[in-house]
């Protein structure tokens, strides 16, 4: 069974390469890209070395309800916190990828770091030096900690998004292409937060 301090730690140590010289560290990642519905989301975020949140880690290697928590915490003891979105609507006109930088730039348009440790994606312009990193979110506390705030973030958006339009089951789907998705696309056609260039095939 996985001891979670070493595995914080080991996230931290990662970073902690970078925090030489009053050096402020942020880490980033995005969470929406493959959905059929719904914004993509990212986060921009400034973690302390103390306290160590021993449950920071990959968002996907989570429960929900321990996202929620550490969510709150991570709220609690965060130095700088950004987030960033675009709408489905610009997500069709722009391409996913370039959605996916755009969020991220405003995400970290407001975070006062020298260096970004980013999740994979490349060539955003930001102010300070970018390092992206495959996996980084497995890899990254800083990343790791940007994962779940991100994660969290469009899980309660895709949560109203149920309550407005029950039929499409947002709430469990979380805009990805289930079964039970691509049925309900079928019957009733999209609804506003529909990607138009993800659902061509399914209606």
């Amino acid at each position: 069974m996985i001891n979670r301090t070493e595995r914080a730690e080991s996230l931290m140590a990662y970073d902690r390469q970078y925090r030489l010289a009053d050096i402020v560290v942020a880490g980033m990642d995005e969470v929406g890209r493959g959905p059929l519905a719904g914004n993509v989301v990212t986060a921009c975020v400034v973690m302390p070395e103390e306290p160590l949140i021993v449950w920071i880690d990959d968002s996907k290697k989570l429960s929900e309800s321990r996202r929620e928590k550490v969510y709150e915490e991570i709220l609690h003891h965060a130095l700088w916190i950004g987030i960033g979105e675009v709408s489905p609507d610009e997500i069709d006109e722009i391409n996913i990828l370039q959605a996916t930088r755009k969020a991220m730039k405003a995400a970290a348009e407001k975070v006062p770091a020298d260096i970004f440790l980013i999740d994979a994606v490349t060539n955003l312009g930001l102010k300070g030096k970018e390092i992206p990193l495959i996996k980084g979110d497995a890899t990254s506390y800083s990343i790791a900690a940007a994962s779940i705030v991100a994660k969290v973030t469009r899980d309660r958006q895709m949560a109203e998004a149920d309550r407005l339009y029950p039929e499409y089951g947002f709430a469990r789907n979380k805009g990805y292409g289930t079964r039970e998705h691509i049925e309900a696309l079928k019957k009733y056609g999209p609804c506003p937060i529909h990607r138009r260039s993800f659902i061509g095939n399914f209606v």
